[in-house]
C-alpha cells in the first residue's frame, strides 16, 4: 500500500488518483487536461463510474484512463458498495481517492482515512448535506441571498459534506444570476480549486491541528 498522502515529499513520484464520478465527468476531464498540460503532478490511476450511462465514461476514454463501472444498484448496501469501490482502487495503487460529482455515500475505510477528497459547489459548511448537488445547490443559494459562493474542498468522511475542510475559492453572487450562471462561475473555481488541493497533498503541504486541515503555504 502506498505511504498516506500526508507522509509524501515533493520529490516523490506523481500522485496516483482515483477518480470517482456518477455524471459527466467535466471534473474528471478538468484534472486530466491540467495533468496532460503538466499543470498537476499526478496521474489518474483509476476511475470507477457509479453508472454505465454516465458521461464520465467517454470522458474517460477520450484521455485513456482505465475505467470501471460499479453501478451502485447491484449492491444491497453501502457496505458492499464501498468495499467493492475501495477495493478497486487499492488494485490500482492509488494514494489518493477524488470524488467528482460522485453521488453515492461510501463507508470509507481505516486504511483511506484522510485520503479521500470531495469537491462541493458552495462554501461549506453552508448549503450542503444529503440531495444538495448540482442545480439544487444553486437554487438554494440564491433563495437564501447570499452575497458570496463558491466552491470547498473537504476531505471526505462517512455522511454527506461534513469532512475537514481543505481549501475554497470564493465568487460573487450577482444580482441578475439565475442557477445556470451561478453554476458555470463557481464551476471556473472548482476547476482552480481542486488542482490546488491535490497539489498541496502530492507536495505534503498538507497540515493538521486536530480535526481541522490547511494547505502549508510555506
Amino acid at each position: 500500500m502506498p505511504k498516506p498522502p500526508d507522509d509524501r515529499d515533493a520529490s516523490a513520484e506523481p500522485l496516483r488518483l482515483g477518480v470517482l464520478v456518477s455524471g459527466g465527468g467535466t471534473t474528471l476531464d478538468n484534472l486530466a487536461q491540467r495533468i496532460a498540460a503538466g499543470q498537476l503532478r499526478a496521474e489518474v490511476a483509476s476511475v470507477v463510474v457509479s453508472r454505465a450511462d454516465a458521461g464520465a465514461v467517454d470522458v474517460a476514454a477520450r484521455h485513456g484512463l482505465p475505467c470501471e463501472v460499479i453501478p451502485r444498484k447491484s449492491f444491497d448496501g453501502v457496505a458492499s458498495f464501498s468495499d467493492a469501490v475501495f477495493t478497486a482502487q487499492r488494485e490500482a495503487g492509488v494514494e489518493l481517492v477524488c470524488l467528482a460529482g460522485f453521488l453515492s455515500l461510501l463507508a470509507i475505510p481505516d486504511d483511506f482515512d484522510k485520503r479521500v477528497l470531495n469537491i462541493h459547489p458552495s462554501l461549506l459548511p453552508s448549503f450542503g448535506g444529503h440531495g444538495m448537488y448540482g442545480r439544487r445547490v444553486h437554487e438554494a443559494v440564491l433563495a437564501a441571498g447570499v452575497k458570496l459562493s463558491g466552491c470547498t474542498v473537504h476531505f471526505a468522511d462517512n455522511t454527506y459534506d461534513t469532512g475537514p475542510i481543505l481549501h475554497q475559492r470564493t465568487c460573487p453572487v450577482l444580482p441578475d444570476d439565475t442557477p445556470a450562471t451561478l453554476a458555470a462561475r463557481v464551476f471556473g473555481q472548482e476547476c482552480a480549486a481542486y488542482p490546488e488541493a491535490i497539489a498541496a497533498v502530492a507536495a505534503g503541504r498538507v497540515r493538521w491541528r486536530g480535526d481541522t486541515a490547511w494547505i502549508d503555504e510555506a
